[in-house]
């Protein structure tokens, strides 16, 4: 059974290697999205330290840690660390699209 799971990258500071790996990035989250993998994505917001959060509907950690390890922004050096924590968003519009229940 799938389960929701939120990945949090933490970036380098290496924004002209972030820049241009960014393509290859979004085309590979855009296979994850097409195949109903990746529910949302997107980059902390410029104020913020360099990072991103994915949400994953996976059938375990495991599952989202090989995702990770295929990501362009890891193979080239772009994520310096992330953390995987399986996530139950029980409240709010989006819930139940997040978890499956919609």
């Amino acid at each position: 059974m799938a389960t929701t799971f939120a990945l949090i990258y933490t970036y380098t500071d290496d924004a002209e290697l972030r820049d241009a790996t960014r393509p290859a990035h979004r085309d590979f989250l855009r296979e994850l999205v097409d195949d109903g993998t990746l529910l949302v994505a997107g980059a902390w917001a410029p104020g913020e330290a360099p990072g991103g959060l994915l949400v994953f509907r996976a059938e375990d950690k495991a599952a989202v840690q090989a995702i990770a390890d295929k990501d362009p922004f890891t193979t080239a050096g772009v994520v310096a660390s992330s953390d995987i924590r399986e996530w139950v968003p029980p409240i709010g519009p989006a819930a139940g699209a997040l978890t499956g229940q919609a």
